[in-house]
């Protein structure tokens, strides 16, 4: 299109489709519209509606850049900044892996591995319901959500507990400090033998741990859609961890989400060791012969530490079983997402080293790609 040419909407799709196409794009009209409705302020629908709409100089310049990166085969997400991923959208750049579709997959088994949310109750005889929403877990703290791991959420957990929310009944109400022998710190996540520490724990929520957390996808869907569960993320990579601890601002879970920078589970505060209910990961898992074969897009752009799992693309996977035999608490599960060639072999570790209730799930196109298995009781 000329300089001087009317850029409507419908002529800069239309060139925009045709220039995708000469550089090799597999989804060219599909890229066009994200990228233009980006460029405009538009939902992709809204684009056919306003067909006749002149862009603006600022569009067409923005419009120009955003066709240019993916023109070079710079990943969609990356030029848009944001991809959806289950019920959250969550941000995404350059350095940081990008969410895809058979991840959702691994969010399902980890959530099916926790105990239920609490459904709320309507008041009986004088007595308040629990309502989730408003459960003192949800409260955002003054702090970031990147911690260090002395912030830990045991101390976060026990706080929570004792600002229990009004609503609850009396009958109900925990105050861990005031419930003597067995209502310390320990007792509220382990449970002290007493019916008030136990309170305190199912108060508390589930106990999760999300390591290679990358985007924070996985950790922020988990708080998301299990509105008790708090969840330790962590990551190696700087970029990672900063993205992770916007994501769970942005999505308001900055309370329950903590970002740990750290190498697996290296961060995470030794008190909690034994408490968890869940450790869940997206590890580096492409065999590194595997690499050679991937898309472009993802060899040049995304990065080789979120990738290469090693010879047999277990490396890492080796490193989570025994982290697993120490943070999970007995009956414990983990689920993690692996290689399609590499499930077998992972499986066959996992019973070895003492893990039960080993199954591989398959993803959302048939292939086998989460791994789930529970610590003894």
């Amino acid at each position: 299109m000329a300089e001087n040419d009317i850029w409507t909407i419908k002529a800069a799709l239309d060139w925009t489709v045709g220039y995708l196409e000469r550089k090799g794009d597999e989804s060219p009209r599909i890229s066009a519209q994200w990228l233009l409705g980006e460029a405009c302020g538009m939902r992709r629908i809204d684009l056919y509606t306003h067909f006749d709409q002149p862009l603006t100089l600022e569009e067409r310049d923005v419009l120009r850049g955003y066709v240019t990166r993916r023109g070079a085969g710079e990943p969609l997400q990356y030029i848009t900044g944001e991809v959806a991923f289950r019920h959250i959208t969550v941000k995404v750049r350059s350095g940081v892996l990008i969410p895809r579709p058979e991840t959702e997959v691994l969010v399902s088994e980890g959530l099916a591995c926790l105990p239920p949310a609490p459904r709320p109750r309507a008041a009986d005889d004088g007595e308040a319901g629990v309502d989730a929403a408003s459960s003192p877990v949800s409260e955002v703290p003054a702090e970031g959500a990147i911690l260090g791991p002395e912030d830990s959420l045991h101390a976060r957990a026990l706080s929570s507990a004792e600002s229990a929310s009004p609503s609850i009944g009396a009958a109900d109400q925990v105050s861990p400090r005031s419930g003597g022998a067995g209502g310390g710190e320990q007792a509220l996540l382990q449970g002290g033998g007493t019916a008030e520490s136990d309170r305190a724990v199912q108060l508390a929520g589930p106990l999760v741990a999300d390591l290679c957390t990358g985007s924070g996808c996985i950790a922020c869907s988990i708080a998301y859609e299990h509105p008790l569960a708090r969840v330790v993320a962590t990551d190696i990579a700087p970029e990672a961890v900063a993205l992770a601890g916007e994501n769970a601002s942005a999505l308001g879970l900055e309370g329950r989400v903590q970002v740990v920078a750290c190498d697996l589970g290296e961060g995470i505060d030794a008190e909690l060791m034994g408490c968890f209910d869940l450790v869940v990961s997206n590890p580096p898992y492409v065999p590194t012969a595997v690499l050679d074969d991937i898309p472009r897009e993802v060899a040049a752009f995304e990065p080789a530490l979120a990738l290469d799992g090693g010879t047999d693309g277990l490396d890492v996977f080796r490193r989570l079983l025994p982290f697993c035999a120490r943070a999970l608490k007995p009956g414990g599960a983990f689920a993690f997402e692996l290689h399609e060639t590499c499930l077998d072999e992972a499986a066959r570790l996992a019973q070895a080293a003492g893990f039960t209730g080993v199954r591989v799930v398959d993803d959302l196109a048939g292939r086998p790609r989460v791994l789930v298995a529970r610590r003894t009781l």
